[in-house]
């Protein structure tokens, strides 16, 4: 049973970090910003990837009230046409997965 407990203690993750890990702050909180607008379009693009996707809480730092609220907000702005769906130029596809016209058929052998 002791031995137990001395082996779950003493593992941990190879390559992990050594020392604290340093929370971001929330920049909403900082500000005191209650309600976030959808309107303004410049303070969302922070909140959004080149690809168009919202960003996690983790890497914006945000927290979670804000968070859902930039969300909502990213989302309205969307709807309203301020803020794109997707990315610009995204007929240009580096990798992934291919369409059926790029499949080498039976024929290609």
């Amino acid at each position: 049973m002791a031995r137990e407990k001395n082996q779950q203690q003493q593992r941990r993750r190879p390559g992990g970090p050594q020392g604290q890990i340093r929370r971001r702050n929330c920049f909403f909180c900082k500000e005191h910003i209650a309600e976030i607008d959808y309107k303004n379009v410049n303070q969302l693009r922070r909140y959004v990837s080149e690809k168009g996707k919202i960003r996690s809480r983790r890497i914006t730092g945000a927290c979670r009230r804000h968070q859902v609220q930039v969300a909502t907000a990213v989302k309205r702005a969307r709807e309203m046409a301020l803020l794109p769906y997707v990315a610009e130029g995204s007929e240009e596809r580096g990798g992934g997965r291919r369409d059926r016209g790029d499949r080498g058929g039976r024929g290609d052998r």
